[in-house]
């Protein structure tokens, strides 16, 4: 029986298995056998569409497990943006993640802003520690994730979206759930394959 790397390999183009299997070497390699085992998974549902959710703590290679998910999947070629929902001051993190519209706050910029969820369009949002966003923008984020759609700050007028999501944190999503502080709809939408270095 072959493995899932091997199966994967075999049923690439010569030429690009090599690379699209690279980016997650390092972990199908690694001496850890759970992380080579998540790894070997990560690479039969990287081409599903499924939202991603990597947990690990910090340090632990998060953004370059996701990035590898990103790279050995079939958008590969499109964008990888990556959201550190935690070194973002919680003023900033909406205009930053849903952008704004010509004067929607004071400062903003002439012709407003594109939000990182719209730069993402047709390739991948990565969230790093999503469990650090705040209630209110977990609702927003649902809706984009539920609708298809993101409605810039100060503006009426929704835009279409495309995108993969996956999304990784060191806090324990589960006992915020039971705590209220992170809301569960958003939680089993973002958990459609769950990664654990």
């Amino acid at each position: 029986r072959r493995t899932g790397r091997e199966a994967g390999a075999a049923t690439r183009r010569p030429g690009t298995a090599e690379r699209q299997v690279g980016a997650l070497t390092p972990f199908l390699r690694s001496s850890d056998t759970q992380i080579a085992q998540q790894a070997e998974l990560a690479l039969r549902v990287a081409s599903k569409r499924l939202p991603i959710l990597v947990l690990g703590e910090t340090g632990a290679g998060k953004e370059v497990f996701a990035r590898a998910i990103h790279d050995v999947g079939a958008r590969r070629t499109r964008p990888f943006v990556a959201v550190n929902c935690g070194a973002l001051p919680e003023a900033l993190i909406e205009s930053e993640l849903f952008g704004y519209a010509a004067g929607a706050f004071t400062g903003a910029r002439k012709h407003g802003a594109r939000g990182k969820i719209a730069q993402a369009d047709g390739g991948t949002l990565f969230l790093d520690e999503i469990g650090d966003m705040p209630l209110a923008l977990q609702t927003r984020l649902l809706r984009v994730l539920a609708d298809g759609e993101v409605v810039p700050l100060g503006s009426d007028t929704p835009v279409r979206v495309d995108l993969d999501v996956i999304c990784a944190t060191h806090r324990d999503l589960v006992q915020m759930v039971a705590d209220g502080t992170f809301r569960e709809d958003l939680y089993y939408r973002l958990s459609g394959a769950t990664f654990e270095l």
